[in-house]
């Protein structure tokens, strides 16, 4: 399928007419706009005349699928990968602001003078309804769609839990009387260490997901831990909670689109639908449980014929963290083996508390590294996910080392100096998979 748009920027009918195309392009009468999927701009006037077209829009948090049909066949289909670990790098950039602003002089509070506006969503789901909103705007710069679907929800939460819920009844959910959020995980938990039982020592809440990374405070992402098990060097990969994923349900996902629906279909002007609408017609045409498939019922498919599906991966555009910090390392004397200063740390937790545990400190034998702040004063050509040539294959880049000087490639144990490598491919935003 090629996908044409014309003289004026206005998107047309696609067209499986691949002779015609390459015709127009030898002759200049239209250029290439996007390879994938492929996409040409016609460079004369021509007529305008299109067919309706409606698109439907399988909504989530992780994965976006999509199908736009017509009466007769579908024109495009596929999944979007959205982009993940939005949260932690909000944390971990205002961890490196706090560590700045307390080197420099006194500043004076100024927290109260921060007003949200009406509407505001945080910032991670922000970043996901966003990116909804500009691939549905992707899509109608490639075809004429005329009516937008979207598949709003699968459940209510709270009306599982109570089936007569209504009105000022959603207030009073499981959390209401609680203190705070700490205080109803504490509760819930039976004041007791989920890892190790104990229950006569100091209680921290632990966020289970910290290791995805997933630091999000819903009650399903924490867990009631003691002061010996909430340690540094439990924290790391080699630690007990690293990977630990005891069985307590996430309603992220839902969450999100309880969240953002209404906003999507409002700001879209579209229809909506819900998922166990969805799930009977799917099973009626004795579809697979995919979310492009899920997208070609939402948008009214049936016995139209089918496309191949198309896997788009949203990448992130530009690495716009300037600082970082490496910690130092340690010749671990129990073991002899290298160990970093978060793991050999003093057991020291909170000042005005007494939650200190053993000072690991004595154990730091040969200093291998000393613990320092890299700062990024440039920006570099390549990125992360760009595509490159290196003796004669592609390869996908990870990062760039050295002040610039080396790149590291994927499945290549050494980095390689930049000026071996050429471009191939910048991938950023919305790209083929």
């Amino acid at each position: 399928m090629v996908y044409v748009i014309s003289k004026d920027g206005k998107p047309l009918m696609p067209t499986k007419n691949h002779a015609k195309v390459r015709i127009l392009l030898k002759h200049q009468k239209a250029k290439i706009v996007k390879r994938k999927p492929f996409t040409i701009q016609l460079l004369y006037e021509t007529t305008t005349y299109t067919q309706p077209i409606t698109l439907g829009i399988d909504s989530g948090y992780n994965y976006i699928g999509f199908s736009a049909v017509t009466e007769k066949e579908e024109l495009i289909s596929g999944e979007v990968k959205l982009l993940q670990g939005i949260s932690e790098r909000l944390k971990k950039r205002a961890m490196y602001r706090r560590q700045r602003r307390n080197r420099l002089r006194y500043r004076k509070p100024r927290f109260d003078n921060r007003r949200k506006p009406e509407g505001w969503l945080p910032p991670s789901i922000q970043h996901k309804y966003d990116s909804h909103v500009r691939f549905i705007n992707l899509l109608k710069s490639i075809l004429p769609i005329t009516e937008v679907i979207i598949e709003a929800a699968s459940f209510d939460i709270q009306k599982i839990k109570n089936p007569d819920i209504e009105g000022i009844d959603y207030q009073n959910g499981e959390q209401k009387g609680f203190y705070n959020l700490r205080e109803y995980v504490l509760y819930r938990d039976n004041y007791t260490c989920q890892l190790c039982g104990k229950d006569n020592l100091p209680l921290e809440v632990h966020h289970i997901g910290y290791w995805k990374p997933d630091r999000t405070d819903r009650p399903s992402n924490l867990i009631t831990l003691c002061i010996n098990c909430h340690t540094p060097e439990n924290h790391l990969r080699s630690g007990k909670l690293w990977g630990w994923q005891p069985k307590l349900r996430a309603f992220k996902e839902a969450t999100f689109m309880s969240v953002v629906r209404w906003k999507l279909v409002n700001v879209l002007g579209c229809k909506y639908t819900y998922g166990y609408i969805t799930k009977a017609k799917r099973k009626a045409l004795m579809l697979e449980k995919t979310h492009y498939n899920d997208a070609f019922i939402i948008a009214g498919g049936s016995n139209q014929k089918r496309v191949e599906p198309i896997y788009f991966e949203q990448v992130r555009r530009n690495n716009r963290s300037l600082e970082k910090f490496y910690d130092a390392k340690y010749i671990d004397t129990r073991t002899g083996k290298p160990a970093t200063g978060q793991e050999l740390f003093n057991g020291r937790r909170i000042r005005n508390k007494n939650y200190n545990t053993e000072n690991l400190r004595k154990y730091r034998g040969q200093k291998l590294s000393k613990g320092r702040r890299s700062i990024r004063k440039q920006r570099y050509v390549y990125q992360p996910k760009d595509v490159v040539i290196y003796e004669g294959q592609k390869y996908i880049v990870k990062g760039v080392q050295n002040r610039g000087a080396y790149i590291k490639l994927e499945g290549l144990p050494k980095p390689v100096r930049i000026e071996l490598v050429r471009p191939y491919l910048f991938r950023k935003g919305f790209c083929v998979a």
